[in-house]
């Protein structure tokens, strides 16, 4: 489209905005973008619809069809509303739940989509102030609901919000409802169409008693508290990031008996600005600065942070020199599971029905570790809600024990169905408390694991190429991986290639193909080698990028070799990337 056409296309639009179906505050920002000289806002804000994918809405704030805004959020409530109304048509009432972060509209956008549900008709718990994410999803299952939303844009810059729909499971909607939704939301062409009129006795604010019903289901988690009352005053840096964490986590490390909770008081304040950090994430050593000083100040066991929604965890522990160091996804995930299977097994728990989840690109040595302790493992695609779905299928069955992903999230539980940050911090100073008991430190503990069941190094790449040509660039990368697959990797031979947008396992040497069971197709390659190599590139569904998750192996007989298989698990990693070409 050439600019004077998308510029006309994109003034027609905003026109529209200055109607009096508009309040004051946005017809007055979209005229600002309209008169201005420079049309880049306006082009930005406008060129296409925000759109309802099958996690939701995601953007940035402001005025326009493609940003965050009362009438965007007020579009996709309406259309959900819908769809639950057609869905549920048979019950007396529907019921949902709405919850929301700390980010600058959260609640704002939170009391509309309250709104709009009971102005349909529909019974609406909205919690009072802010709540970590798992606690929505526990209170959809708690209370009997039928759906929740939660505003929230997870640990995105400050500019962004969100919209995360649920269902009546407590996870996040998948086929059919995810497709559904969408096109019920799609179906919304004018906001006269939306019922923003709320009916406010539909409207129940709901806060301090499912908190106090959350935290008990928490605690009920613990399977070592004798342990813990033996390390109850180890210190514990914790951090939210300003987010919404501060409401449960400390409280649910007190309720686990720990006693001495170092907080970092500049990030306890909550506020959509996160005014201390670049970025919310606790993936990143930045972010985790300010609770690493306080560490260092206090000689603290442990550092935990969340994120601003509270579902993905960050954890640093001391190495064995004394330094403070960040733990990746995988290991959260591997320590945690480690400690769950094994202390099950210390209680006489392990009945032989139990399992654990973990995601495709996540490290195999989960797999070992399950697989010598006779726990059945299930691979899922990235993402919680197919975890969720794991859990849904299996859980007349078998008892699920835990699961998650390198991206930092981790679920103990059944009765929520989303990462939990909550119990994955109460637990992580449980299995340090559980450590520390057996004589060890934490990093010990988990150089004990690697010595058990093999050494994994694991690394994140992601090839960012902006806009449609890098958009061309992705699709003809992800073709020519399939149809040039690398024969070595990091000088191991590739011995199998697993392509999930045909669900196919290809046996390099004979050539036999198998058919993978999984729910759906994905656009996945993944390529293992001989010596146990696995790598996986995706394209990312949200950003304009192409992901590649390596995990390299290695041996460690003893303690001592593990600064050593580290190192060398980083040289392998490099020319693993030299020959994907992305190095």
């Amino acid at each position: 489209m050439e600019n004077n056409e998308l510029l006309k296309e994109v003034t027609a639009k905003a026109q529209v905005w200055l109607g009096e179906g508009y309040d004051t505050e946005t017809r007055a920002e979209v005229k600002r973008m309209l008169d201005a000289d420079d049309k880049t806002e306006l082009i930005e804000s406008f060129y296409k619809d925000l759109e309802f994918g099958t996690g939701g809405l995601r953007g940035i704030m402001g005025a326009g069809t493609n940003r965050m805004n009362i009438y965007t959020v007020g579009s996709a409530t309406q259309g959900l509303a819908n769809y639950l109304k057609e869905a549920f048509k048979d019950l007396p009432e529907i019921k949902v739940v709405v919850g929301h972060d700390v980010r600058n509209n959260s609640r704002k956008f939170a009391e509309i989509v309250a709104d709009i549900f009971s102005a349909n008709g529909i019974k609406v718990y909205l919690f009072d102030s802010f709540r970590p994410t798992p606690e929505l999803s526990f209170a959809i299952r708690h209370l009997g609901c039928q759906s929740g939303v939660n505003i929230t844009a997870s640990h995105n810059p400050k500019e962004y919000n969100g919209y995360k729909a649920y269902w009546e499971d407590g996870a996040q909607v998948l086929f059919p409802h995810d497709v559904n939704i969408i096109d019920h939301v799609n179906r919304i062409k004018s906001i006269e169409d939306v019922k923003f009129n709320g009916d406010k006795s539909k409207i129940e604010i709901i806060g301090e008693q499912i908190d106090a019903d959350f935290l008990a289901a928490v605690k009920g988690l613990s399977l070592s508290p004798d342990v813990i009352e033996r390390h109850k005053d180890l210190k514990i840096v914790y951090t939210p990031i300003h987010g919404t964490g501060v409401k449960l986590v400390p409280e649910s490390l007190k309720n686990y008996g720990f006693t001495n909770i170092i907080h970092v008081p500049e990030q306890d304040i909550p506020s959509g600005d996160f005014p201390t950090v670049d970025s919310p994430n606790p993936e990143n050593p930045s972010a985790m600065a300010m609770a690493i000083a306080k560490a260092k100040e206090v000689e603290a066991d442990l550092v935990v942070a969340s994120d601003p929604d509270a579902d993905r965890i960050g954890c640093v522990i001391r190495d064995a020199h004394g330094e403070y160091v960040l733990v990746n996804g995988n290991q959260i995930v591997m320590i945690l599971l480690n400690y769950l299977i094994t202390r099950n097994a210390e209680l006489g728990l392990l009945k032989g029905n139990e399992y654990v989840v973990k995601t495709i690109v996540t490290t195999e040595t989960i797999k070992s570790i399950a697989d010598k302790n006779n726990v059945k493992m299930f691979d899922c695609y990235t993402g919680f809600k197919w975890i969720a779905q794991v859990i849904r299928d299996e859980e007349n069955t078998m008892r699920y024990l835990g699961g998650g992903e390198e991206s930092y999230g981790f679920l103990a539980e059944t009765f929520c169905r989303d990462k939990d940050s909550v119990s994955a911090i109460s637990l992580m100073a449980e299995v340090l408390a559980w450590a520390k008991d057996k004589g060890m430190d934490f990093m010990q503990m988990l150089q004990d694991i690697y010595i058990k069941y093999g050494f994994s190094k694991e690394a994140g790449i992601s090839v960012v190429r902006p806009g449609k040509t890098g958009a061309d660039e992705i699709q003809a990368m992800m073709k020519n991986f399939r149809e040039n697959p690398p024969k070595t990797l990091g000088g191991s031979e590739v011995i199998r290639i697993k392509d999930y947008s045909a669900l196919t396992e290809k046996d390099v040497k004979s050539g036999e193909i198998a058919k993978l069971d999984m729910p759906a197709t994905s656009n996945v390659l993944q390529y293992f080698t001989a010596d146990g190599y696995k790598v996986s590139v995706r394209p990312s569904g949200t950003e304009p990028k192409i992901k590649f998750y390596i995990e390299v192996k290695g041996t460690m007989e003893t303690n001592a070799d593990y600064d050593k298989a580290n190192t060398d698990g980083e040289v392998k990693i490099e020319h693993v990337k030299k020959d994907l070409g992305i190095a």
